[in-house]
């Protein structure tokens, strides 16, 4: 049991959050969620000792033992990745070293026996005899092979020191286990065994991501940081959003009777209860939401940015053709001969084995690449616009935010700007910011602005979920699912993929698989 008793982190004069009072129960995966900037991430450090707050505590049992995810991928370098792993039940890693130290001395005296008898009654108390095997079965499932286990952390490359540290973090059976988006720069398969995991893990978790998709399956519960309080809720984060609209709709509902908002409350949650897959997981958050009392539900305070691409004109019958489509980038070719044709109403995600393979073909789609060989045919109806997966180089000029849109808008006139701008959450002073100083979520919404404003019935997308909180992800993955023309995309959020696309385009090494079905489907046929 975690206990946050009256916690307040203050900066200066800028408080983060005020008297949090939460208590993390075992068995139970939460979910810390926010804006950028509402301080999740502080709340972990607090939680791990690492910060100290303002004022309150935060307990635990003695016995228990924290394991943190480190951010740092490179605070191991020197170090086999066995051992690295290890680490992670730090008390555990010190016995095996102190012990090896005893062991390797020429004059070993009665002293040492017995300091060894200690050492060696302790280390068998921690499971120290299968820790080397279990340090493995975790790196196994990470796809880190046997073969490199006993190689230093300097000689790998920066996606498995991901995974290793992940491991890491879990190795040992923590008794409280905080990960900070565990899923940054994991591939698929890691990801869906992280979740497996996550899901028959009998301590606590507590989660900060901004996947929607991971926090759906793993969490019994959803802590959202808001405004300087933090506030428990039972559920995933689909309940809680879909809670909170419904809470604010009733609070709208003024005259609407208690009865009645009761009555939609219940339908709500058995709604959501029956869609419950049979994980302990679910389980759970089902004994938890029949237990919902109205007053319980409240209305988000979190604002979303409008996001709704309108086309100036409908496709025609005519909209893409790509033909034998070739390029090879520092001598690595990344399309090798590649066609395909794009209908109406085709939204259509692209995967690839090679990550840069996603980011040229949407180049040369965009016109910013010439493909080595074949060619791309557009219909005469068609209009494009492009988001990169790199968009500093829009953002160079030395101007205001009201300028720059400026540049993308039809109707110049600086209210509509400024009001367009205020949709995407740059209201009053902050539409004066100069560009260069924006931050990356900041930048998308500029580039999302841009695209918008464009008009066109064709969307080019390159990761554009990158750099943005979980509400602009949300409003994002509403706006394309909206949109009447075609998309081609690339995203590593699973839900928007999932709910976005009706047809996928694999780029494998030796082929390209196309297929018009969901992004479930197709990793169901993997």
């Amino acid at each position: 049991m975690l206990s946050v008793n009256n916690v307040t982190v203050r900066f200066g004069k800028r408080v983060l959050f005020e008297d949090v009072n939460i208590r993390f129960g075992k068995g139970n995966c939460y979910g810390i969620i926010g804006a950028n900037g509402a301080g999740k991430s502080t709340f972990l450090k607090v939680l791990s000792g690492k910060l100290e707050p303002s004022k309150g505590e935060v307990t635990k049992e003695k016995t228990e033992r924290i394991s943190v995810l480190q951010q740092d991928h490179f605070a191991f370098e020197n170090y086999s990745i066995i051992d690295t792993v290890i680490m992670g039940n730090q008390e555990l890693y010190s016995i095996m070293k102190a012990k090896d130290e005893i062991y390797a001395k020429p004059d070993f005296s009665e002293e040492d026996g017995m300091k060894a008898a200690k050492l060696e009654e302790r280390f068998a108390e921690l499971d120290g005899w299968n820790a080397e095997s279990d340090a493995a079965i975790l790196l196994n499932n990470l796809g880190i092979e046997s073969t490199i286990h006993y190689n230093l952390m300097k000689e790998i490359e920066a996606k498995d020191k991901v995974k290793v540290l992940l491991a890491q973090a879990l190795f040992g059976n923590p008794d409280i286990l905080l990960l900070d988006e565990p899923t940054n720069d994991l591939d698929l398969k890691s990801i869906n065994w992280l979740q497996d995991f996550l899901v028959d893990f009998e301590n606590t978790v507590i989660v900060v991501s901004h996947d929607r998709y991971f926090l759906n399956k793993v969490c019994t519960h959803i802590a959202d940081v808001d405004f300087g309080k933090i506030k428990v809720y039972p559920g995933n984060y689909d309940f809680w959003y879909e809670s909170s609209q419904l809470a604010l709709k009733q609070a709208k509902e003024a005259n609407k009777k208690k009865e009645e908002k009761i009555k939609e409350l219940q339908e709500f949650i058995a709604r959501f209860s029956a869609n419950a897959s049979k994980s302990k997981q679910a389980t759970s958050r089902k004994k938890s939401l029949e237990k919902i009392e109205l007053d319980e539900i409240k209305p988000s305070n979190r604002k979303y940015p409008y996001i709704d691409f309108k086309p100036d004109r409908e496709v025609g019958n005519d909209i893409l053709e790509v033909k034998n489509l070739s390029k090879t980038v520092d001598g690595v070719k990344l399309l090798d001969n590649i066609s395909f044709t794009v209908k109406a109403n085709d939204k259509i995600a692209v995967l690839a084995d090679n990550e840069l393979a996603k980011t040229v073909l949407f180049q040369i789609l965009a016109g910013e690449l010439a493909p080595d060989e074949g060619e791309i045919r557009w219909g005469t109806t068609i209009t494009t616009t492009y988001f990169p997966k790199d968009n500093n180089y829009l953002f160079e000029e030395d101007m205001t935010l009201v300028d720059w849109l400026r540049g993308y808008s039809k109707d110049p006139d600086e209210t509509y700007i400024r009001g367009f701008l205020g949709r995407m959450l740059f209201s009053g002073e902050e539409a004066l910011k100069n560009v260069s100083v924006l931050s990356g979520g900041e930048k998308v919404r500029c580039v999302l602005s841009k695209m918008m404003l464009s008009g066109a019935n064709f969307i080019i997308m390159d990761e554009p979920t990158n750099h943005l909180d979980m509400e602009s992800i949300t409003a994002l993955n509403e706006g394309m699912s909206r949109f009447k023309g075609n998309v081609i995309f690339t995203s590593h959020d699973h839900q928007l993929t999932q709910t976005v696309a009706n047809r996928i385009i694999d780029i494998k090494e030796d082929k390209v698989v196309d297929r018009e079905i969901s992004y479930n489907e197709y990793l169901e046929l993997e």
